[in-house]
C-alpha cells in the first residue's frame, strides 16, 4: 500500500496553489496504482471525502467524525481494477449537505475560472480538480444534485446514474434511498467510460439494482421539454444562455415542447421541507446525537430538523412524493427527454456565505427533484458567458436513459465548440457511447411534394428522417406532373439509356423502425422502387405506374420538382406529352 500523505487541512497549501489545497483533503504520496491492463489504463481519478479509499481518512469534512477505512469502497474497488490510479480526496460542502462548495472546514472550494465564484457542491472538490486538468476524472455523490451543480459551474460533464447502477456500498450518504456516486469528466465520452466500469449490481448495497438499459439513441426528431415557467433569479446572462442551448438543441434535431413543471418543482420541495429530510439525520444519528456541536451550521440545522419528524409524518410525504410522481409520469408521456439550465445562476462565494440556505437552494431549482421521482441525468457545458463564467445545461431522463443521454449529450457538447474544463484544451473527437447500438438507418430519394418545404416534408421529419444531401438521378429518368393529385405531385419513370435526363432530389436518411409506416403512406400509382443515383450508386426512391402517366405533362426539361412549379408563376404551360 502506497502510504498517503497526512490529511491535515491545508497541508498541501505549501506546494500547491491555495485553491487547490482546498479542493484536496488528503493525497497519496505517489498515486495508488490500478491493475496494470484494464479500460482506464493510464488515468488518473479523485474521490468525494465521503467515499472509502484504503489509506487515507474519509472526514466528510467533519474533523470530529474522521475515521480510517479498512477497504475500498465497491466503486473504487472496481475503478482501480479497471486501471485508473487513485490521487486521493476531495474537499465537500460537510457531510454532503450543500450545492454550494462553502461549507467545509477546510475552507470554500473557489470556482475554476474565477475564484471570487462558488465551484458548487457538495462534490467541490472532485469538479475542480477536473477542470484544472489535475485528475483525469472524479467521483462525486449526488443526492439534490451535487453531481451536477458543479459540472454546470466550471465546464465539466457531471453524469449522474440512475439509482442503484454503481453500488455505494463504502460511501457515506447523505440520504441513502435517494444517493447516486457521480462522475465528473471534461468529456462526455470519458464519464461514460467510467460509468461502464464502474456500474454492476451488488448484493451488499441495499440500493442496489440490476436495471434495463435502453441501447438506441433517442429518437432523430427528439422532444425536449422545457418548463413553461422558467427561473434565472435576475441573472440574465444565464436566461441568455439558456435561449441559446435551447437553440442548439433544436439544430441537433430536437423539438422543443414546453411542460408543466409544477410537479418537479413540488416534489422538489419535499427534499428539505417535509419529513423526508429526517433520512439525513438517520445517515449519522448516532455521530449526530454525539457530537452536534461539532458539526458547522446550516449543516447542523438542516440535519437537525430531521429529528422533528414522526413516522407518521415520513409516511405522510412518500404519499405526497408518489402523488407527484404520478403527475410527472402524465408529463413524461409528452417528452423523450428534459432539458433545465444546470444552475440557474451563479453567485460568489462571498453572497453565498452571506445567505447559505435561500441561494443554496436557488442553486437547486433544477436538480433537487431528480433522484426523488428516480431520474437519470447528465449535466453537459454549454458555453462561456460574457462574463467569463461557465453555463451548463442538464438532460434528464427516465431511470435506465444513460446511455441515450451520453449519446445525445456528446453530441451537444462537439457542437458548443468549447474546450475542456478550464485546461484551455480542444475537445478530442467524438467516441463510442457503451451501451448504444446504432440506429439502423435506410436511404430515401424523394422528388416532389415531400421535398424540403413541401407540403408532404412532415411525413419525413415526423418519423425521425434527416435531410443528406441535394443531388440528381442517373440520366435515364423521365419526369411528369400528374394530374388530379393533392397535393402536386410528380412521377418519375426509368427509361431506356439516352431518353431520359438527370432528374434534382433530395436524399434523406429515415430510421428502420419508421420505413414500413412511410412506405404505408404513399398512394397510387406511387410506389417505393430502386433509384439510381447519378454517382452510380442505388437507393430507396418514389417512382410511377407507367399506366398513370397517360395525359400527364412531361415537365422533363425543368430538372426538377421545384423549377417547374417556379415556372407556374406566370410562365408559359409545358406542351403535354403521351406516354413514350
Amino acid at each position: 500500500m502506497v502510504q498517503p500523505t497526512n490529511p491535515v487541512p491545508g497541508a498541501q497549501a505549501q506546494a500547491q496553489p491555495a485553491a487547490a489545497a482546498q479542493a484536496w483533503i488528503s493525497r497519496y504520496e505517489t498515486a495508488l496504482p490500478g491493475a496494470n491492463a484494464g479500460p482506464l489504463s493510464g488515468l488518473r481519478f479523485a474521490v468525494k471525502d465521503n467515499i472509502d479509499a484504503a489509506g487515507l481518512r474519509t472526514t466528510a469534512a467533519c474533523e470530529a467524525f474522521a475515521f480510517q477505512p479498512a477497504a475500498h469502497s465497491a466503486v473504487v474497488h472496481k475503478l482501480l481494477d479497471a486501471g485508473a490510479s487513485l490521487l486521493g480526496k476531495t474537499n465537500l460542502d460537510q457531510f454532503a449537505c450543500g450545492l454550494n462548495g462553502t461549507r467545509s472546514p477546510w475552507g470554500p472550494v473557489p470556482n475554476a475560472f474565477d475564484p471570487l465564484y462558488v465551484s458548487g457542491g457538495s462534490s467541490s472538490g472532485s469538479a475542480y480538480v477536473v477542470a484544472t486538468g489535475q485528475a483525469d476524472f472524479s467521483l462525486g455523490t449526488d443526492t439534490a444534485g451535487s453531481g451536477r451543480v458543479p459540472a454546470g459551474l466550471n465546464n465539466i460533464v457531471g453524469l449522474k446514474p440512475s439509482k442503484g447502477l454503481i453500488s455505494t456500498r463504502g460511501v457515506l450518504p447523505a440520504a441513502q434511498s435517494v444517493d447516486c456516486v457521480s462522475i465528473f469528466a471534461r468529456t462526455v465520452g470519458l464519464a461514460a467510460q467510467v460509468l461502464a466500469a464502474a456500474r454492476g449490481y451488488d448484493p451488499l448495497d441495499p440500493y442496489s439494482r440490476e436495471l434495463d438499459m435502453a441501447s438506441q439513441p433517442f429518437p432523430a426528431a427528439f422532444r425536449f421539454g422545457v418548463p413553461q415557467q422558467l427561473e434565472f433569479y435576475g441573472d440574465a446572462l444565464a436566461e441568455a444562455a439558456f435561449q441559446e442551448a435551447r437553440a442548439q438543441l433544436r439544430a441537433l434535431g430536437g423539438v422543443e415542447v414546453r411542460i408543466d413543471f409544477s410537479p418537479f418543482s413540488q416534489a422538489a420541495t419535499l427534499l428539505y421541507e417535509s419529513a423526508l429530510v429526517a433520512e439525513r439525520y438517520a445517515a449519522i444519528r448516532a455521530f449526530f446525537d454525539a457530537h452536534e456541536a461539532e458539526v458547522m451550521e446550516p449543516v447542523r440545522s438542516i440535519i437537525g430538523k430531521g429529528r422533528a419528524y414522526s413516522a407518521a409524518d415520513l409516511y405522510e410525504a412518500q404519499t405526497q412524493l408518489r402523488a407527484l410522481g404520478q403527475r410527472a409520469a402524465e408529463v413524461w408521456k409528452g417528452m423523450d427527454l428534459m432539458c433545465v439550465p444546470t444552475a440557474p445562476t451563479h453567485y460568489t462565494i462571498a453572497q453565498m456565505q452571506a445567505d447559505p440556505v435561500v441561494l443554496n437552494r436557488n442553486l437547486g431549482a433544477y436538480t433537487n427533484f431528480v433522484n426523488l421521482l428516480d431520474y437519470a441525468a447528465l449535466s453537459v457545458p454549454s458555453c462561456i458567458r460574457s462574463d467569463g463564467l461557465p453555463f451548463g445545461i442538464t438532460l434528464i431522463g427516465p431511470c435506465g436513459s444513460d446511455w441515450q443521454l451520453a449519446e445525445l449529450g456528446q453530441r451537444y457538447h462537439q457542437a458548443t465548440g468549447l474546450t475542456q474544463g478550464a485546461t484551455g484544451e480542444r475537445l478530442p473527437a467524438p467516441s463510442a457511447i457503451p451501451g448504444i447500438r446504432p440506429r439502423a438507418m435506410v436511404k430515401v430519394a424523394v422528388v416532389g411534394a415531400h421535398l424540403s418545404g413541401m407540403p408532404l416534408n412532415s411525413q419525413l421529419s415526423e418519423r425521425g428522417a434527416r435531410l443528406l444531401a441535394a443531388t440528381e438521378t442517373a440520366p435515364d429518368y423521365r419526369f411528369y406532373a400528374l394530374a388530379g393529385t393533392v397535393p402536386p405531385k410528380p412521377g418519375l419513370l426509368r427509361v431506356a439509356p439516352g431518353e431520359g435526363a438527370r432528374i434534382q432530389l433530395e436524399l434523406w436518411e429515415m430510421p428502420v423502425e419508421h420505413y414500413g409506416s412511410f412506405v404505408a403512406l404513399v398512394p397510387a400509382p406511387l410506389g417505393i422502387g430502386t433509384l439510381t443515383l447519378a454517382d452510380g450508386s442505388s437507393v430507396q426512391g418514389f417512382l410511377c405506374e407507367a399506366q398513370a402517366l397517360s395525359g400527364a405533362l412531361d415537365i422533363t426539361h425543368f430538372g426538377g420538382w421545384r423549377a417547374y412549379l417556379a415556372s407556374l408563376q406566370g410562365a408559359p404551360t409545358p406542351l403535354t406529352h403521351p406516354f413514350p
